[in-house]
């Protein structure tokens, strides 16, 4: 079953108001009894955080690391409503590798930027700061996401306007997607996590396996524009620190020999994505038994074989 996101329209829409009326310092006193309340009442998130905590330290992860990896999701949930707004100057943003994103993205065409539910995607905004001509596109499952759209269209007309709606047809997604790279547009996907009828490939992630959907690699050799990987992590207080890296430009994957190489294109990502959540081991936040150790297929992907992969996959429609 999917399970949508967690927090309701009206409960965003409390949190943004308290926020931007009382301020940041005051807003993060509310953070406590919201951790409090995902601690208690909600059992499969808290079972995910224990089960991921634990392959990260490799021993039983207690209830008070349970809870700091949640206060660490809601601190960057009421950051948003800041970042959206555009309120960066109370933030401590630091970036590594913006040359890698900088020369792709000097090129002829625009970037897909291939993000993860790892730490914040939305300070990645920031980087529009230092170049005026820049534009960022999100792709975004505006079901799935209806509260943080209703936070967006309140702080952000704009912004909200300009998003992707991965909810379509994979065609008409797929356009959407060509039209802003060719305006070179940075397009940003979020690419960790499957949802229903996306076709995915397993591959070694944290000590198990775990399946990655597949559609977004092939869009990405389709379209042949450059990839670059960034993972925006929160380091406490008001400090993000993002890591940019080129993983391909273009990315090619070779016909006769489609089923490895989309396999080990995921892998690899896997591989840098495992290596960004040790760095800051409670920014990952896929609340969810991303590895089925309970018999659970939440949320629902499409699992496929080597030669299911040689197909092109749904893009994952998180956000």
């Amino acid at each position: 079953m999917e399970r949508p996101e967690g927090g309701s329209t009206f409960g965003m829409r409390l949190l943004r108001s308290f926020a931007l009326l009382c301020g940041r310092s005051a807003a993060r006193l509310v953070l406590y009894p919201i951790t409090l309340y995902y601690l208690i009442r909600r059992g499969p998130e808290r079972r995910a955080s224990r089960d991921y905590l634990s392959r990260m330290f490799g021993r039983q992860a207690t209830l008070l690391q349970v809870a700091k990896h949640f206060h660490s999701f809601a601190s960057t949930i009421l950051d948003r409503v800041f970042l959206l707004s555009e309120r960066f100057k109370r933030f401590d943003v630091r970036h590594e590798g913006l040359d890698d994103l900088r020369n792709a993205w000097n090129q002829q065409r625009g970037v897909l930027v291939y993000g993860s539910h790892l730490g914040s995607f939305d300070a990645l905004r920031t980087f529009a700061q230092l170049r005026e001509d820049v534009r960022v596109r999100v792709v975004m499952d505006v079901e799935q996401n209806q509260a943080t759209l209703s936070v967006l269209n309140a702080l952000n007309p704009a912004l909200a306007k300009s998003i992707i709606n991965a909810r379509q047809d994979g065609a008409t997604t797929a356009l959407a997607i060509k039209e802003a790279l060719d305006d070179k547009a940075l397009v940003t996907v979020l690419v960790d996590r499957a949802r229903p009828d996306n076709q995915t490939v397993e591959v070694d992630f944290l000590g198990g396996k775990a399946s990655f959907p597949v559609g977004p690699w092939m869009l990405a050799s389709a379209l042949k524009v450059p990839v670059v990987l960034c993972f925006g992590l929160y380091r406490g207080g008001n400090r993000y620190d993002f890591y940019f890296e080129l993983f391909s430009d273009p990315l090619v994957i070779e016909r006769g020999r489609r089923e490895a190489a989309v396999k080990e294109i995921v892998q690899r990502y896997a591989d840098r994505l495992a290596h960004h959540a040790r760095n800051a081991p409670y920014n990952w936040f896929n609340f969810y038994d991303f590895w089925h150790t309970h018999d659970s297929l939440t949320p629902n992907a499409t699992r496929t074989s080597d030669a299911d992969t040689a197909r092109t996959g749904g893009l994952d429609r998180g956000g």
